[in-house]
């Protein structure tokens, strides 16, 4: 980047100029970190020096969207866990700097999410210098015997340079160490920070061997972080208020008249060596906002940009002093940024501030990634899109360089372990997109319109020229000095010449002998000096001739160079013409590559949808065979029901029947036993009834209407007179909840709840003499295996003598059964065995009731 007027940088091309010039795609790099410990899964794998392959953990495998699979991502190139900071170095930063001393801008930053090793790959650690201290190291190697002095160049506040003359420079120099209460000495200076002593060793030096000897350079650095999207110089010396401290002052983004963006009042450092540099990078590293977390112990809550601007202007024609011409400076600068990691707080847990500085984080990378997805649309697609550089402090401050003012690094760091796989997911999807995004190719600028080399051509004459004075005139030569100054100091003073006697004859003569004398030496001066000045003259024509002959040279070697320009020209524009006939070969490979990819993913959906389709059609075909299956089952199952529906129905109606059948012949035993009474009070033999054939069932099952028909019989219990019966009307029925220990809990839904009840496991007067109704509950173990409880209640009476006595009226069955358990088999497969037994269940609970009447529970007080 070139500098004009006062060292400021020019206007951006237009998009219209900036189309048609060559561009060049983002360079993006992958650095694996190594793992934490051995036992963790690792779900990145290394295929080939530009190409890695994400496996998802063990957990998301069984995830059949497609959303986790393995996927592999193409880089420019990608480090492994062995790659060393210098490897590193030499790929990614190292033609930066290169670029940053031949006038041309470069920003280089770390992408990544938390704790994946963005921090060590910038900065490093002692013995294991970063992308950082190397970039300095490699500069002050490079134009360490070229740097002006201190001051000469001076930033002017507005994102530009002037040059100041050495007395100038001199007394702000002088001015600066007096404002200094203790001033730095040489070997202080020199001194580095204990953090960064050992950083590079002396063998992994670099050094630039294409530098511009014919200029002077300066090195300005400047550090600021971006926190919560403000803006903060982390080398400002604020003064210190103990009593009421103030907080850093946010600074603001300022564009100057070239449309280049800069953070106004930012402190700019001049540095003279790489430790200088490092000092004063620690300086502002140790205010620079780091936190615990969940995911790291030193996690950087901020981003941080460290600026190398390289000032540089042509020496004058005779090669001593910088060129007094503002219009020849030119300021070219380093941004090496290091990003915060992206984070979720589901797995930081992080509260209050840590949550905040997190959202600003993610929101200033989203940004990021929007104006990255914007550029790549305007560019492939041919929109014109506006970028939202303005929504974050860092795609606003580095626009410039999306626009075409220097080349773009990224580095993407990963964390291997499979924790980290759905973050490290989208990291590679925005460095996949991230390489599409292209860049203008910055052009080169030469410096100023005067030769090269003249330091060199200046120090080149005067040793020559000494030499040959040396091979001419010889040790004479250099003694004619000593000689004029012998022959200078031996000129005879001139006696007083004042005459005061007209008769004097010696002041006369003395003073004409002294100035024959002085003219004599002068004389011989005249000629020492004439003979020098022709031998002088003698060698200066020699080698004017002989430069003209070398000039004659000159000539023709360029006749001959120009020549092979032109051979030269030629052939550059034959390689231009096989290199773009090579692009659109490779673009047509390019498109048939993708076209092959497309249609093997179209294919691989393919598959995969067939196979889910028979695996669903298999599933289907399964569930029919189940559901046909479940519905013979159910038809079988529905058959056997109705069939015992119908055969209780019909035993029911026959013993309905039955009952009423006997009912008839009760009723005709009955009169005929009238007539029979009144025949044999009339005086005739009684003739015995025949009875009826019935099965022994009938008079089994039936007691309870024989009772019903027949008068009943005396109750064998004491009479209870009806005065001493409770009184309803009091407040309800109060019952007396009889439930013996040894009762299980059957867990049923349907329980028997009893309001106004008193539970006893015995029952006692007490209870008795306060309730009037009574209930007890009775398991025992059905037929078919079943636990079936009985509620057996009755009405509570006080009897004469003063006790209480239970007359039991009904009798409730509470029987739990299994819908899908298999009917048992009766033992006897004779119909009037299953018409007993139908008979007996749907007459219990009615001969129950019938014959509970005539019980009762007397208990005496």
């Amino acid at each position: 980047m070139q500098r004009q007027g006062k060292g400021r940088t020019p206007r951006r091309p237009g998009p219209k100029k900036a189309s048609s010039t060559e561009k060049d795609p983002v360079g993006v790099y992958c650095r694996i970190r190594p793992l934490g410990a051995e036992h963790e899964e690792c779900c990145i794998e290394m295929i080939s020096s530009s190409t890695i392959q994400l496996h998802p953990p063990d957990g998301l495998k069984a995830n059949r969207n497609g959303e986790y699979k393995e996927v592999q991502y193409s880089f420019k190139k990608v480090f492994g866990i062995n790659t060393s900071q210098m490897e590193l170095f030499e790929d990614v930063a190292k033609p930066l700097v290169e670029d940053l001393i031949h006038c041309k801008n470069g920003l280089l930053f770390t992408y990544g999410v938390t704790g994946s090793g963005k921090t060590f790959t910038m900065t490093g650690s002692p013995g294991e210098g970063g992308l950082l201290p190397r970039s300095l190291d490699m500069i002050f190697n490079s134009i360490g015997p070229f740097q002006a002095k201190r001051f000469v160049f001076k930033p002017d506040d507005k994102n530009g340079m002037e040059i100041q003359n050495q007395v100038d420079a001199l007394l702000e120099r002088q001015k600066q160490d007096n404002m200094q209460s203790v001033p730095k000495t040489p070997s202080s200076r020199q001194r580095p920070d204990p953090e960064f002593a050992d950083m590079i060793s002396s063998d992994e030096a670099c050094k630039s061997e294409n530098v511009d000897e014919d200029c002077c350079y300066t090195v300005f650095v400047s550090y600021i972080e971006i926190y919560n999207n403000y803006i903060y110089d982390l080398l400002e010396d604020a003064p210190y208020d103990p009593i009421r401290p103030k907080p850093p002052q946010s600074k603001i983004l300022r564009e100057d008249q070239n449309h280049n963006m800069y953070v106004a009042g930012c402190t700019e450092v001049e540095v003279k060596s790489t430790e200088e540099a490092f000092e004063v990078f620690w300086k502002g590293q140790k205010k620079r906002r780091i936190a615990n977390t969940q995911l790291n112990r030193e996690s950087s809550r901020s981003h941080s940009v460290f600026t190398v601007k390289l000032a540089q202007a042509p020496l004058d024609a005779d090669g001593d002093h910088i060129l007094q011409d503002k219009n020849q400076v030119n300021v070219s600068q380093l941004c090496l940024v290091d990003l915060a990691g992206s984070e979720r707080t589901s797995r930081t847990r992080a509260e209050g501030s840590r949550l905040r500085e997190a959202g600003n984080i993610n929101q200033s990378l989203m940004t990021l990634r929007t104006c990255m997805e914007v550029l790549r649309e305007n560019q492939m697609c041919g929109t014109n899109r506006m970028v939202p550089y303005r929504d974050s402090k860092v795609t606003h401050l580095f626009k410039n360089y999306f626009d075409g003012e220097g080349k773009v690094r990224m580095v993407v760091c990963v964390n291997p372990k499979a924790d980290d796989y759905e973050e490290t997911m989208l990291v590679m999807r925005f460095a996949e997109m991230t390489q599409e995004v292209e860049v203008a190719r910055p052009v080169d600028r030469p410096i100023c319109g005067l030769a090269a080399g003249r330091r060199h051509r200046n120090q080149a004459f005067r040793d020559e020229l000494s030499r040959r004075l040396e091979e001419r005139g010889g040790p004479s030569n250099a003694d004619d000095p000593v000689l004029l100054n012998q022959l200078m100091e031996s000129l005879p003073a001139l006696p007083p010449c004042e005459l005061v006697d007209p008769a004097d004859d010696q002041t006369l003569p003395r003073l004409i002998e002294v100035l024959e004398r002085r003219h004599h030496i002068r004389q011989i001066m005249t000629e020492q000096f004439n003979k020098t000045a022709n031998t002088l003259k003698t060698m200066l024509q020699q080698f004017d001739s002989q430069l003209s002959a070398k000039e004659t040279f000159l000539h023709d070697q360029r006749s001959r160079l120009s020549e092979k320009d032109k051979v030269i020209i030629n052939q550059k524009s034959e390689i231009e013409r096989l290199e773009k006939k090579s692009k659109t070969l490779e673009y047509k490979v390019d498109i048939l590559q993708k076209t092959t990819d497309m249609y093997e993913q179209d294919k691989r959906s393919l598959q995969q949808e067939l196979e889910t389709r028979e695996q669903r059609l298999q599933r289907e075909l399964s569930e029919k065979k189940r559901m046909e299956q479940r519905m013979q089952g159910m038809v079988t199952d529905t058959r056997l029901k109705w069939e015992k529906e119908c055969e209780r129905r019909v035993n029911a109606k026959q013993l309905e029947m039955q009952n009423k059948l006997w009912v008839k012949d009760e009723k005709l035993k009955q009169l005929k036993a009238i007539v029979t009474e009144s025949s044999h009070a009339a005086g005739c033999p009684p003739e015995r009834p025949e009875k009826p054939e019935r099965p022994s069932r009938d008079r089994d099952r039936n007691v309870a209407q024989k009772r019903s028909a027949s008068p009943s019989p005396k109750p064998t219990a004491p009479p209870v007179h009806p005065m001493h019966r409770r009184s309803h009307s009091a407040g309800g029925e109060k019952w007396v909840d009889h439930k013996p220990t040894s009762n299980l809990d059957l867990d049923t839904v349907m329980q028997p709840i009893i309001p106004n009840a008193i539970k006893v496991s015995t029952p006692n007067e007490k209870a008795l003499s306060k309730c009037h109704m009574y209930v007890l509950r009775h398991q025992e173990l059905a037929s078919d295996g079943e636990i079936e409880t009985k509620l057996i209640k009755g009405n509570v009476f006080k009897t004469r003598a003063g006790g209480q006595a239970v007359q039991f009226t009904d009798i409730e069955i509470l029987k739990q059964e299994c819908p899908i358990a298999p009917s048992r088999k009766r033992r006897s497969g004779s119909a009037e065995g299953s018409t007993q037994i139908e008979d007996i269940e749907n007459r219990a609970p009615a001969a129950s009731t019938s014959s509970s009447h005539g019980y009762q529970k007397r208990r005496k007080p």
